[in-house]
């Protein structure tokens, strides 16, 4: 074999190289988590900078705002939940995933209360929230991590 054979080999192995593999996924998920923590912090200054106007607009307002803003923050740390459990197990739990869809559709649901909204929205908003909840028992009950 030349060397021009092996320098190939070597650099093919590189590419499916498990460790190399692991740490470019580390680092991928680690700037992602560092995106959605700067993300939190400037929805916290907003929070913050939107009590100001609490003087000017009234308390309810502003109270929808401040509502939604925090559940989509929630809906955050609930994908920095995913991204952790996909660093510390290798693999993404479903019932993670139900939770931020969950979280964010809840979210939309207490959106409506404070907009012009159908009875067939709000249905549809119930019945896709009941599911998911049916679906994240159905995970939680029959996971592979499940102990009899």
């Amino acid at each position: 074999m030349t060397n021009h054979a092996i320098t190939k080999n070597k650099n093919l192995l590189l590419l499916i190289d498990t460790d190399w593999h692991a740490r470019a996924i580390q680092s991928i998920v680690g700037v992602l988590m560092l995106s959605l923590y700067l993300w939190i912090a400037a929805g916290i200054i907003g929070l913050i900078i939107n009590l100001q106007h609490i003087v000017k607009l009234g308390w309810a307002g502003i109270a929808e705002h401040i509502i939604i803003d925090v559940v989509l923050i929630l809906a955050i740390l609930e994908l920095i939940r995913i991204l952790q459990s996909y660093l510390a197990l290798g693999r993404v739990k479903v019932t993670f995933i139900l939770d931020v869809a969950l979280v964010v559709l809840i979210g939309e649901l207490i959106g409506l209360w404070y907009k012009e909204y159908t009875l067939t929205e709000v249905g549809l908003h119930i019945a896709v929230i009941a599911m998911l909840t049916l679906l994240r028992i159905v995970s939680i009950r029959f996971s592979p991590d499940a102990v009899d």
